[in-house]
Formats: structure tokens, sequence, C-alpha cells
């Protein structure tokens, strides 16, 4: 039976087509790429020593001035940071990324791609033929790549463009299939070169629903498509009176990986990008292993402790033994069938 079935996938001349006991073609996830902040590893993989899918499209949602293209840039410094060889192709249609901004915040900009792109079919055009290039080399020789859209909501259609040439204020009602369509290939080609990519996009409020909600722009292609969409919101975070960045409070709005509705806190810096520890103590105090007790906690050995003595030295009280209890935690918080 094992060969009729190879001998059917030959015939069909579907690239992407396994037998199932080979490992399914982007369909299993058999990595993750550390987003430098174990609270938000944890939401995305039900881990704090997990993260992004490896070879699937994590998108990042909000408002305006929510921190997005900051948020993606400190993930990319994470991964960059993470392998010397690593390299990451920006795709940008806001024209708000700068050598400036990108420097200084400590990303590598020798390794960032900045790819401008205007339309839907532009991105798409160019993102599958940096994939069919780079899955055509011998998969032991491939540096780890990421890819970055920022933003899929400013991305225009070419009949937009050419209406808006000719004078035409007409909306482009096939943008909503275009962007499927698009998302629909590209799924699959990053699921087999096992590239992940992260997405920033707007959000808008729902007009006429009975209780607040927010929406994502772009049509139901992106949602169909995003492994993981995470929608942000922030206040910001102050040294005295200067401000040093900003709390992003991240909720999963959809995900195939871990729980839905579920909210964290991360520190997101201008300097220093996202902060490793900030959202552990949280997860620490409900877990039980840190107890409240006053305005202090008090530590598994007895001694308490101010929360802000933990944020500020967290080398010293996140050992690998209270880590790996957080870890335990976070598989049962935020995996689906835990309980």
């Amino acid at each position: 039976m094992g060969d009729f079935l190879k001998d059917i996938i030959k015939e069909t001349g579907n690239e992407y087509a396994t037998l199932a006991s080979e490992g399914i073609s982007g369909g299993d996830v058999n990595a993750f790429i550390d987003t430098g902040s174990y609270s938000f590893n944890a939401l995305l993989s039900a881990s704090i020593y997990g993260g992004l899918a490896g070879n699937r499209i994590t998108a990042i949602a909000g408002e305006a001035a929510t921190g997005k293209t900051y948020f993606a840039l400190g993930v990319v410094k994470s991964f960059l940071d993470a392998d010397k060889d690593a390299g990451v192709v920006y795709f940008e249609s806001e024209n708000a990324v700068s050598k400036t901004m990108i420097e200084s915040r400590d990303v590598d900009s020798k390794r960032i791609i900045i790819m401008p792109v205007s339309t839907v079919q532009e991105f798409r055009a160019q993102s599958i033929k940096i994939l069919d290039k780079y899955i055509e080399q011998p998969e032991g020789n491939r540096k780890p790549m990421m890819f970055v859209l920022d933003s899929l909501g400013m991305l225009s259609t070419t009949k937009e463009m050419e209406d808006t040439a000719a004078g035409k204020e007409t909306r482009d009602m096939t943008r909503s299939q275009i962007v499927k369509s698009t998302f629909r290939v590209l799924t699959l080609k990053l699921g087999q070169a096992k590239v992940p990519m992260i997405m920033t996009n707007h959000t808008y409020d729902v007009i006429g629903s009975m209780f607040p909600k927010k929406e994502m722009g772009g049509g139901s292609g992106l949602k169909y498509a995003a492994s993981s969409i995470i929608y942000l919101g922030k206040r910001k975070e102050k040294d005295g009176t200067e401000v040093i960045g900003n709390i992003i409070h991240c909720k999963t709005y959809k995900s195939r990986l871990t729980k839905e509705n579920k909210q964290i806190d991360v520190k997101l810096t201008y300097k220093k990008g996202l902060d490793r520890y900030y959202g552990l103590l949280d997860m620490a105090e409900k877990a039980g292993i840190f107890k409240k007790v006053s305005t202090r906690f008090e530590m598994p050995d007895g001694t308490k402790v101010f929360g802000k003595q933990i944020n500020e030295n967290p080398d010293k009280y996140y050992t690998k033994e209270i880590l790996d209890k957080i870890d335990e935690y976070a598989k049962k918080e935020y995996s689906y069938g835990e309980e």
C-alpha cells in the first residue's frame, strides 16, 4: 500500500503532498522562534521556552499608535540575536521604517532587507519569488530566515492604483479575494520552506455591535491564513518623568496552537526591545509559585520581596527551577485540552 500511495503522489505532481507518517509539509510545527519574551512565548505556544511557530504566519493587530512596528522589530531583534547567520526580509508598505529606527533598537541592519511594496499583488509576487529561490537550496544549506509584512492594511491593489491614476474613486470589491488567494499560496510556501512570518495590521471598532468589539481590516483572508492573531493595546512605561517604552497588553484573538481570548502583558522598551522576564511575576503568582502577602511576594524559600525588586533583578529570582515550574503552569493555562 505504501508504494501505491507514493505513486499517487508522483502522479499528481503536488509538491506539498507527503505521507502523513513522513510529516505534513507546513502542517506540523517542529520548531518555535523565541520572541525574546517568556510571557509572549507562552501566549503563542503554551511554553515560555517556545514562541512563534517556525513555519506559519503570526499577525499582530492593533489601533494606530499601539506599537505594532516596534513590537515586530522587537521580535526581529530576538530572531537575529539568536543566530548570527539569520536574516530578515522586511516588506514595508507604510514608509515608516528607517535605518535610524532599526539601529537605535540595537537591531543588526546589515541582516535586514527592506522591501518596499505598495500592492497586494506586488507583495505576493516578490515574497513567492524569494521563497521559491530559498526552497531551491538544499535544506542543510538554508540559513534561518524570517518574513515581516508591515502592514497589510496599507497595501493597495493594482486595480485601486489604476483607478486612482484615472481619477476614479470606486472601491476595489475584489481586494478581499485577492488577499485570501495570496495568503492561501503563501501559507503553503512558508510551511514548505519552514520560514516564519510576522504581519502587522490595523483594527477598527465594529459599529452596531451590542458589546464593544474590535475587528481586523483586510477581509477574511488573513483570519484563515494566520496561525495566530494577537491584538495589542498599550500604556506608557516611565522612568521618573521620561517615557522609556510601553507596557503592551497582548490578547489572543485567534490561535491554532493555544487557547483564545487569553491575555498577558509584556514590556517593550525603545532601547532594549521586548523584556525577557516581564509578565512572569503575574504567572508565578497565579501558579502559586510566588505567594502575595500584603504588598510583597513570598518566595519558595520563605523570604519576602517587593514585586519591583523581582522585576529589577529577574536573574536572581527566576532560577531554572522556578522557570520550569512557570512553564508547567503555562502548558496548563494556555494549551488546548488543559484545565
